[in-house]
Protein backbone atom coordinates (compact mmCIF):
# COMPACT_ATOMS: atom_id res chain seq x y z
CA UNK A 1 0.00 0.00 0.00
CA UNK A 2 1.20 3.60 -0.99
CA UNK A 3 2.26 5.95 1.74
CA UNK A 4 2.33 9.03 0.31
CA UNK A 5 2.89 12.60 1.34
CA UNK A 6 5.02 11.67 5.03
CA UNK A 7 7.41 14.27 6.23
CA UNK A 8 10.55 13.50 8.80
CA UNK A 9 12.11 15.99 11.00
CA UNK A 10 15.65 16.03 10.38
CA UNK A 11 18.07 16.24 13.28
CA UNK A 12 18.81 20.02 12.13
CA UNK A 13 14.78 20.67 12.40
CA UNK A 14 14.09 20.88 8.56
CA UNK A 15 11.35 18.54 7.35
CA UNK A 16 12.18 16.12 4.34
CA UNK A 17 8.90 15.36 2.37
CA UNK A 18 9.00 11.30 1.05
CA UNK A 19 6.74 8.83 -0.17
CA UNK A 20 6.85 4.88 0.21
CA UNK A 21 5.20 2.43 -2.69
CA UNK A 22 5.32 -1.78 -2.60
CA UNK A 23 5.60 -3.81 0.31
CA UNK A 24 6.86 -2.73 3.47
CA UNK A 25 8.88 -6.01 4.14
CA UNK A 26 10.21 -5.77 0.07
CA UNK A 27 13.59 -5.13 -0.73
CA UNK A 28 14.34 -1.51 -0.26
CA UNK A 29 15.26 1.44 -2.62
CA UNK A 30 15.36 4.77 -2.76
CA UNK A 31 14.39 6.12 -6.06
CA UNK A 32 15.84 9.84 -6.45
CA UNK A 33 14.18 11.75 -8.98
CA UNK A 34 15.43 14.10 -11.81
CA UNK A 35 15.76 17.86 -11.92
CA UNK A 36 13.54 20.20 -11.33
CA UNK A 37 11.00 17.43 -10.43
CA UNK A 38 9.88 15.82 -7.26
CA UNK A 39 8.89 12.30 -5.91
CA UNK A 40 6.09 11.98 -7.76
CA UNK A 41 8.16 11.37 -10.42
CA UNK A 42 8.01 7.83 -9.57
CA UNK A 43 4.30 7.43 -10.09
CA UNK A 44 5.66 8.03 -13.81
CA UNK A 45 7.75 5.17 -14.30
CA UNK A 46 7.00 2.60 -11.69
CA UNK A 47 3.99 3.63 -9.28
CA UNK A 48 2.31 1.50 -6.90
CA UNK A 49 1.77 -1.53 -9.27
CA UNK A 50 5.39 -2.43 -10.42
CA UNK A 51 6.41 -1.61 -6.54
CA UNK A 52 3.99 -4.62 -5.60
CA UNK A 53 4.47 -6.25 -8.88
CA UNK A 54 8.51 -6.81 -7.84
CA UNK A 55 7.50 -7.22 -4.52
CA UNK A 56 10.13 -4.07 -3.48
CA UNK A 57 9.31 -0.72 -1.20
CA UNK A 58 10.15 1.78 -2.78
CA UNK A 59 10.62 5.22 -1.12
CA UNK A 60 10.90 8.31 -2.72
CA UNK A 61 12.17 11.30 -1.36
CA UNK A 62 11.83 14.80 -2.47
CA UNK A 63 15.10 16.88 -2.21
CA UNK A 64 15.00 20.10 -0.21
CA UNK A 65 12.83 23.00 -1.32
CA UNK A 66 11.22 20.92 -3.86
CA UNK A 67 7.42 19.36 -3.33
CA UNK A 68 7.36 19.03 0.30
CA UNK A 69 10.80 19.01 1.63
CA UNK A 70 12.14 22.31 3.18
CA UNK A 71 14.53 24.56 1.64
CA UNK A 72 18.23 23.65 2.92
CA UNK A 73 20.64 27.01 2.19
CA UNK A 74 23.68 26.75 1.00
CA UNK A 75 23.50 22.67 0.13
CA UNK A 76 25.89 21.10 -1.77
CA UNK A 77 25.09 17.52 -3.90
CA UNK A 78 27.17 16.50 -1.29
CA UNK A 79 24.72 17.00 1.64
CA UNK A 80 22.22 14.18 0.20
CA UNK A 81 23.78 11.32 1.41
CA UNK A 82 22.88 12.77 5.15
CA UNK A 83 19.74 13.04 4.02
CA UNK A 84 19.32 9.85 2.80
CA UNK A 85 20.82 8.00 5.93
CA UNK A 86 18.88 10.00 8.48
CA UNK A 87 15.32 8.96 6.51
CA UNK A 88 16.84 5.26 5.93
CA UNK A 89 17.58 5.00 9.76
CA UNK A 90 13.93 6.29 10.24
CA UNK A 91 12.44 3.54 8.68
CA UNK A 92 14.88 1.09 10.08
CA UNK A 93 16.96 0.03 7.13
CA UNK A 94 20.16 -0.79 7.74
CA UNK A 95 20.79 -1.41 3.74
CA UNK A 96 19.22 -0.54 0.33
CA UNK A 97 19.67 0.16 -2.88
CA UNK A 98 19.61 3.58 -4.75
CA UNK A 99 18.49 4.52 -8.13
CA UNK A 100 19.25 7.94 -9.29
CA UNK A 101 17.07 9.18 -12.98
CA UNK A 102 18.59 12.14 -15.05
CA UNK A 103 19.77 15.08 -12.44
CA UNK A 104 19.22 12.73 -9.79
CA UNK A 105 22.22 10.28 -10.95
CA UNK A 106 25.11 12.93 -9.17
CA UNK A 107 22.81 12.30 -5.73
CA UNK A 108 22.78 8.51 -6.23
CA UNK A 109 26.93 9.04 -7.35
CA UNK A 110 27.23 11.22 -3.91
CA UNK A 111 25.55 8.20 -2.03
CA UNK A 112 27.59 5.75 -3.74
CA UNK A 113 31.30 7.49 -2.82
CA UNK A 114 29.81 8.51 0.93
CA UNK A 115 28.25 6.08 2.32
CA UNK A 116 28.31 2.83 0.30
CA UNK A 117 28.79 0.53 3.75
CA UNK A 118 24.70 1.26 3.67
CA UNK A 119 23.86 0.41 0.16
CA UNK A 120 23.37 -3.14 -2.01
CA UNK A 121 23.51 -1.69 -5.79
CA UNK A 122 23.64 1.56 -7.19
CA UNK A 123 22.03 2.29 -10.27
CA UNK A 124 21.67 5.46 -12.51
CA UNK A 125 19.33 5.94 -15.74
CA UNK A 126 19.95 8.69 -17.57
CA UNK A 127 22.20 10.60 -15.64
CA UNK A 128 23.72 14.15 -15.98
CA UNK A 129 27.59 14.35 -15.75
CA UNK A 130 29.42 17.36 -14.97
CA UNK A 131 28.65 20.27 -17.20
CA UNK A 132 31.96 21.93 -16.62
CA UNK A 133 33.62 18.76 -18.42
CA UNK A 134 34.58 19.63 -22.41
CA UNK A 135 32.16 18.96 -24.91
CA UNK A 136 29.32 16.58 -22.45
CA UNK A 137 26.70 19.72 -23.35
CA UNK A 138 27.16 19.59 -26.74
CA UNK A 139 23.83 17.39 -27.66
CA UNK A 140 21.50 19.06 -25.76
CA UNK A 141 18.98 20.70 -27.16
CA UNK A 142 19.27 24.79 -27.80
CA UNK A 143 16.68 25.32 -25.35
CA UNK A 144 16.72 23.08 -22.46
CA UNK A 145 20.40 23.91 -22.21
CA UNK A 146 19.84 28.06 -21.98
CA UNK A 147 16.93 27.39 -19.45
CA UNK A 148 19.05 25.36 -16.76
CA UNK A 149 22.03 27.32 -17.11
CA UNK A 150 19.94 30.16 -16.16
CA UNK A 151 19.86 28.50 -12.68
CA UNK A 152 23.31 29.21 -12.24
CA UNK A 153 24.25 32.51 -14.00
CA UNK A 154 21.21 34.42 -13.22
CA UNK A 155 19.10 32.87 -10.62
CA UNK A 156 16.31 35.48 -10.47
CA UNK A 157 15.74 35.31 -14.26
CA UNK A 158 15.63 31.23 -13.85
CA UNK A 159 13.32 31.62 -10.74
CA UNK A 160 11.42 33.97 -12.40
CA UNK A 161 10.91 31.65 -15.82
CA UNK A 162 10.13 28.54 -13.44
CA UNK A 163 7.48 30.66 -11.70
CA UNK A 164 6.23 31.48 -15.33
CA UNK A 165 6.39 27.47 -16.20
CA UNK A 166 4.58 26.62 -12.92
CA UNK A 167 1.75 29.46 -14.00
CA UNK A 168 1.70 27.16 -17.34
CA UNK A 169 1.68 23.68 -16.02
CA UNK A 170 -1.74 25.23 -13.79
CA UNK A 171 -3.41 27.40 -15.72
CA UNK A 172 -2.41 26.33 -19.16
CA UNK A 173 -1.27 22.39 -18.99
CA UNK A 174 -2.01 21.67 -22.93
CA UNK A 175 0.62 24.48 -24.55
CA UNK A 176 3.06 23.78 -21.22
CA UNK A 177 3.09 19.79 -22.25
CA UNK A 178 3.27 21.13 -26.55
CA UNK A 179 5.86 23.44 -25.46
CA UNK A 180 7.90 20.40 -23.76
CA UNK A 181 7.39 18.15 -26.81
CA UNK A 182 8.69 21.07 -29.03
CA UNK A 183 12.07 19.99 -26.98
CA UNK A 184 11.90 16.43 -27.55
CA UNK A 185 13.60 13.11 -29.30
CA UNK A 186 11.42 11.18 -31.20
CA UNK A 187 11.18 8.55 -28.75
CA UNK A 188 10.33 10.95 -25.95
CA UNK A 189 7.54 12.56 -27.67
CA UNK A 190 5.91 9.20 -27.97
CA UNK A 191 6.12 8.79 -24.16
CA UNK A 192 4.99 12.51 -23.52
CA UNK A 193 2.06 12.32 -26.57
CA UNK A 194 0.38 9.79 -23.86
CA UNK A 195 -2.64 11.16 -21.34
CA UNK A 196 -2.10 9.25 -18.26
CA UNK A 197 1.97 11.16 -18.77
CA UNK A 198 1.03 14.04 -19.79
CA UNK A 199 -1.45 14.11 -16.69
CA UNK A 200 0.84 13.45 -14.16
CA UNK A 201 4.19 15.06 -15.68
CA UNK A 202 1.77 18.37 -15.38
CA UNK A 203 1.05 16.94 -11.79
CA UNK A 204 4.37 17.10 -11.28
CA UNK A 205 5.65 20.12 -12.21
CA UNK A 206 2.89 21.60 -10.04
CA UNK A 207 4.24 19.54 -7.21
CA UNK A 208 7.83 20.79 -7.67
CA UNK A 209 6.68 24.23 -7.28
CA UNK A 210 4.71 23.96 -4.37
CA UNK A 211 6.59 26.17 -2.25
CA UNK A 212 7.77 28.53 -4.95
CA UNK A 213 10.74 28.62 -7.83
CA UNK A 214 13.58 28.92 -5.27
CA UNK A 215 14.54 25.03 -4.54
CA UNK A 216 14.22 23.96 -8.47
CA UNK A 217 16.33 27.01 -8.86
CA UNK A 218 18.76 26.05 -6.60
CA UNK A 219 18.91 22.15 -7.54
CA UNK A 220 19.38 22.51 -11.26
CA UNK A 221 21.88 25.28 -10.10
CA UNK A 222 23.81 22.49 -8.53
CA UNK A 223 23.61 20.25 -11.31
CA UNK A 224 25.14 22.34 -13.82
CA UNK A 225 27.69 23.52 -11.54
CA UNK A 226 31.14 21.87 -10.57
CA UNK A 227 29.96 18.53 -8.33
CA UNK A 228 31.96 18.72 -4.87
CA UNK A 229 33.01 15.32 -5.54
CA UNK A 230 34.51 13.16 -8.07
CA UNK A 231 33.04 10.46 -9.84
CA UNK A 232 36.25 8.42 -10.27
CA UNK A 233 36.57 8.28 -6.45
CA UNK A 234 33.49 6.08 -6.27
CA UNK A 235 34.78 2.46 -5.45
CA UNK A 236 31.27 0.66 -5.11
CA UNK A 237 30.17 -0.79 -8.48
CA UNK A 238 27.46 1.45 -10.04
CA UNK A 239 25.38 0.19 -12.95
CA UNK A 240 24.45 2.18 -15.76
CA UNK A 241 22.44 2.34 -18.50
CA UNK A 242 21.59 5.45 -21.48
CA UNK A 243 19.78 5.88 -24.08
CA UNK A 244 21.99 7.47 -27.61
CA UNK A 245 19.10 9.28 -28.81
CA UNK A 246 19.15 11.03 -25.48
CA UNK A 247 18.81 14.78 -25.44
CA UNK A 248 18.47 15.84 -22.10
CA UNK A 249 21.33 13.98 -20.71
CA UNK A 250 23.40 13.31 -24.13
CA UNK A 251 25.36 10.31 -24.80
CA UNK A 252 28.60 11.66 -23.93
CA UNK A 253 27.67 12.34 -20.69
CA UNK A 254 26.28 8.40 -20.38
CA UNK A 255 30.05 7.49 -21.80
CA UNK A 256 31.92 10.58 -19.67
CA UNK A 257 30.19 8.65 -16.33
CA UNK A 258 31.17 5.04 -17.93
CA UNK A 259 34.86 5.63 -18.02
CA UNK A 260 35.08 8.14 -14.65
CA UNK A 261 33.40 5.46 -11.99
CA UNK A 262 36.16 2.45 -11.53
CA UNK A 263 33.39 -0.12 -11.20
CA UNK A 264 30.81 0.97 -13.54
CA UNK A 265 28.53 -1.60 -15.40
CA UNK A 266 26.92 0.39 -18.51
CA UNK A 267 24.34 -0.35 -21.08
CA UNK A 268 23.52 1.79 -23.76
CA UNK A 269 20.20 1.40 -25.75
CA UNK A 270 20.48 2.86 -29.62
CA UNK A 271 16.74 3.90 -29.89
CA UNK A 272 16.09 5.45 -26.54
CA UNK A 273 16.19 9.04 -25.36
CA UNK A 274 15.61 10.76 -21.96
CA UNK A 275 12.15 9.59 -20.93
CA UNK A 276 11.37 6.18 -22.89
CA UNK A 277 14.16 4.39 -21.62
CA UNK A 278 12.77 4.31 -18.02
CA UNK A 279 9.99 3.64 -19.47
CA UNK A 280 9.79 1.31 -21.06
CA UNK A 281 13.10 -0.75 -19.30
CA UNK A 282 12.43 0.46 -15.65
CA UNK A 283 11.36 -3.49 -14.67
CA UNK A 284 14.20 -4.66 -16.06
CA UNK A 285 16.69 -2.28 -14.34
CA UNK A 286 15.06 -3.10 -10.90
CA UNK A 287 15.28 -6.34 -11.59
CA UNK A 288 19.25 -5.94 -12.09
CA UNK A 289 19.38 -4.22 -8.82
CA UNK A 290 17.93 -6.27 -6.85
CA UNK A 291 19.70 -9.62 -8.16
Amino acid sequence: MSRINQQLLLPGGRLLGYDEYGAPDGNPIFYFHGSPSTRLEWRLFGGEALANKLKVRVIVPDRPGLGRSEFQPGRRIGDWPDDVQALADQLKLARFSILGYSGGGPYAAACALKIPERLTRVGIVSGTAPFDEPGLTAGINPTNLRFIQLARTKPWLSRLTLRLMGLMARFTPRQFIEGAIATLPVPDEAVLARPDFRQGFVAMIRETLLAGPRGAQWDTALMVSPWDFRPQDIQLAVYLWHGEKDGNAPLAMGRFMADAIPNSQVHFYPDEGHLSLISKYIEEILNVLFA
